[in-house]
């Protein structure tokens, strides 16, 4: 089969867990013997075979479309535009037509829903759902430190101005709708994959008259080959957060929790970059807590093999957290709030109970506490995992022949 990927999260010198996704799936089809290409951002001087070395794929990489001046101005308006996403989608869809031809499945992951609606109707197109921007235009549904549980358009006008008043809350409304009313298009019109059944619950409750009779569930996966060599023998009291230091994963709050309660031999790796790392850092580093920084993906999974316990304090709801399988698939236990489409992923352990979940951060630690207490399993890995990418991959191309 010959399989065309979409994504403008590619190529990029820190890939988060929507390209790895990418990445994983569309290697491994290539090893089973499929035609695969990805279609991702253009950029000036930069040679296509490069942009496919520097996110590890091991097939073409075609740079198809530029996402130049992509804000629009929105911040300085102190709103949501009504005409910019689908003005981004038209382009991604006009680049897809272009390249197109002679592929027998285009599947697209990126964060514009919309742009099933302008692609040919007779195409095989198929789109995974990775965050929750299917209804929420900043994909989040994360506002002033908590969970958004708001359902009217209007109030999403307060996640572009602190302060909107009455104009610009109608003219963010008439976004968000028009954003709501295409995704739901979109579903109805192609194919569909969510990447936990929160999100598919997630967007019914939002829209709850939408079509998505064409939509499955098909949780992410890992490369559990690729992984099980990263294997290592863990340290005893060592502790890991990776991922991107900002409100929305918690890294302050559960630095702030477990301040005086870690036993004194634990030594807590903060691994990533973000928006709230420089404060942080400022804050809580110390000779029990080290801020590393951002690390190729490769020392990340090095250093998930020799930690104790990883820990995922995400409190926004994390869809599926490429970051928990990692953990479970490299034996690793791991404590997490128990949000999303995380509690989804206790399927996949590798034994009972090495995915803990918290309804507290105050729980959060204490759980990672109590897992401190006995020494580290150093348990050798089975030698297949359900979390391995061989078990989504005959489920996609089921989707694809449909």
């Amino acid at each position: 089969m010959k399989i065309l990927m979409v994504s403008e999260d590619l190529p990029g010198e820190q890939i988060g867990g929507l390209g790895k996704h990418v990445v994983t799936l569309s290697n491994a089809l290539l090893a089973r013997g499929h035609e695969v290409a990805i279609l991702g951002r253009s950029f000036s001087g930069a040679a296509a075979d490069g942009s496919a070395r520097q996110i590890g794929f091991n097939g073409r990489f075609i740079p198809g479309f530029d996402f130049a001046h992509p804000g629009w101005k929105e911040t300085q308006l102190g709103v949501f535009n009504p005409l910019k996403r689908p003005w981004f989608a038209r382009k991604i869809a006009r680049a897809i037509a272009t390249h197109a031809a002679g592929f027998d499945v285009v599947h697209y992951h990126g964060h514009l829903p919309m742009v099933a609606l302008h692609v040919d109707r007779a195409l095989n197109f198929i789109q995974t759902r990775h965050d929750q921007g299917s209804e929420c235009i900043t994909h989040l549904r994360f506002r002033d430190g908590v969970v958004c549980a708001a359902a009217s358009a209007r109030a999403c006008a307060g996640c572009i101005h602190p302060a909107p008043g009455p104009l610009r809350e109608h003219v963010s409304a008439l976004a968000v709708t028009r954003y709501r009313r295409d995704a739901a298009e979109a579903f109805r019109r192609h194919k569909t994959i969510f990447v936990s059944d929160f999100l598919r619950r997630q967007f019914l409750r939002q829209i709850p008259g939408a079509d998505l009779a064409r939509s499955r569930v098909i949780h992410n996966f890992v490369d559990y080959s690729m992984l099980a060599n990263c294997a290592q023998a863990p340290r005893a009291g060592q502790v890991l957060l990776a991922g991107r230091i900002d409100a929305g994963k918690g890294f302050g709050e559960f630095l702030a929790a477990a301040r005086g309660r870690m036993p004194p031999d634990a030594r807590l790796l903060v691994v990533g970059d973000g928006a709230e790392r420089a404060a942080l850092e400022e804050r809580y580093a110390s000779r029990q807590v080290r801020f590393l920084g951002w690390r190729p993906h490769r020392e990340v999974l090095a250093l998930t093999a020799r930690s104790h316990v990883c820990v995922v304090p995400s409190r926004w709801e994390e869809p599926c957290g490429t970051t928990v399988l990692e953990a479970l698939a490299l034996g690793r236990p791991c404590v997490a709030l128990a949000r999303g489409g995380t509690p989804e992923l206790a399927a996949y352990q590798l034994h009972a109970g090495q995915l803990q979940l918290g309804g507290s951060m105050d729980r959060l630690v204490a759980m990672l506490c109590e897992r401190l207490a006995r020494p580290p399993a150093a348990q050798p890995l089975p030698p297949a995992a359900a979390l391995d990418v061989i078990h989504a991959v005959p489920k996609i191309l089921d989707y694809y022949a449909e």
